[in-house]
């Protein structure tokens, strides 16, 4: 992958009482915070080591900008579909900021070389920003890497190491960074050609569930229900609220009990030809459509997405303030299966995945 650095807008944190708060409406209101003094520019071009810091562990990756060519030409892969209604609002809010808040999460196979490289970088050299965040309890740290040789060394690890990357968190925000470019180049030139990235190692990711709660039987009594899911399944009750052990099998909360569905071995064997089988496509095409009626999971009201870092106590509660809710608890999309999707250039179901850490709107800023 080619990264290049970017002369970065980053908050005066000197007017900042509460983090939570201003970089939690700054998507909305950027271009107000920034003519009101909130924002200033770097006085040179850089290349950024970023650390998101918890309780249990740190995060580590790098922000730099990309060539929205690499993604045209199949160098940064992604694995959902984007909605025009979606692209339409994402160019709304970036031609009224005339600015990129939060970068495209892009993630890679760890190459040692490159985490070296970050880990001495950041040792020896002191941050230039550090936010605190109360509700996630989490540091974000920054190093400017502005010298034009230190430069030059991280953009040829990427280049000679990286070959190809993929898209975890802004499939939405690249397809109009390309949407931008094409129909502006013939005017701007090469003016929008790189957006904002950030590169997080596999190793530097974790992926979580990502639960769906539906509402309504499709005019099925509740046993009907049951008996249904019995041809795709084998089912077993338990007493209490578990997740699922493994691939291939999911929880059900449905009348205030719990039980392990586990697919049948007929089902899964019709899915043998696909880059991978994945719990949460069994899921829509078995349950949600054939069952429940449920044709389209990206647009249905009737369907609610809830990630997995919510807890259990969230979820119970959610699917117990209607006696018609189901929820279904999936396991975490593993690794190998999200790049088999990538790599043969399919298509994962909406909210298959959940990624951690996450990125914050506005503490680094891209204006092309």
């Amino acid at each position: 992958m080619k990264i290049h650095p970017f002369q970065a807008i980053y908050p005066r944190l000197e007017f900042i009482s509460s983090s939570d708060s201003f970089f939690g409406t700054v998507k909305k209101d950027y271009s107000e915070f920034k003519s009101s003094g909130f924002f200033h520019k770097a006085a040179q071009e850089g290349i950024y080591i970023y650390e998101i810091k918890g309780e249990a562990r740190s995060y580590f990756g790098v922000i730099s900008t990309s060539d929205i060519q690499d993604y045209k030409d199949g160098k940064i892969l992604k694995h959902e579909n984007t909605l025009p209604s979606s692209e339409q609002t994402q160019l709304q809010l970036f031609f009224k900021r005339k600015a990129t808040v939060k970068p495209v999460l892009l993630t890679y196979p760890g190459v040692p070389l490159i985490d070296k490289w970050i880990s001495n970088y950041s040792k020896n050299n002191k941050p230039f920003l550090e936010v605190d965040f109360e509700i996630d309890q989490k540091k974000h740290r920054f190093w400017e890497i502005s010298d034009g040789s230190k430069i030059s060394e991280l953009q040829k690890l990427f280049d000679k190491n990286v070959p190809k990357s993929y898209i975890s968190d802004g499939h939405h925000r690249t397809s109009t960074a390309a949407l931008i470019y094409d129909k502006t180049k013939k005017k701007d030139g090469d003016r929008y050609r790189h957006f904002m990235t950030a590169y997080f190692s596999f190793e530097n990711l974790e992926i979580y569930d990502f639960n769906r709660i539906t509402v309504g039987l499709n005019d099925h009594e509740p046993e009907v229900f049951i008996a249904k899911l019995s041809k795709f399944f084998s089912i077993k009750v338990v007493k209490k609220p578990v997740r699922p052990k493994s691939k291939f099998e999911i929880v059900l909360f449905f009348k205030k009990n719990w039980y392990r569905l586990k697919w049948k071995k007929k089902v899964i064997n019709k899915y043998k030809k696909e880059a991978a089988i994945l719990d949460a496509n069994l899921l829509n095409d078995k349950v949600l459509s054939e069952i429940l009626g449920i044709e389209d999971a990206r647009t249905d009201k009737r369907i609610k997405y809830v990630e997995g870092l919510k807890g259990m106590d969230f979820f119970t509660k959610t699917v117990s303030e209607n006696p018609q809710s189901a929820g279904f608890l999936l396991y975490p999309v593993q690794w190998e299966d999200f790049l088999a999707v990538a790599d043969a250039n399919k298509i994962m179901p909406p909210k298959s995945t959940w990624f951690e850490p996450r990125m914050k709107n506005g503490v680094l800023v891209h204006e092309p």
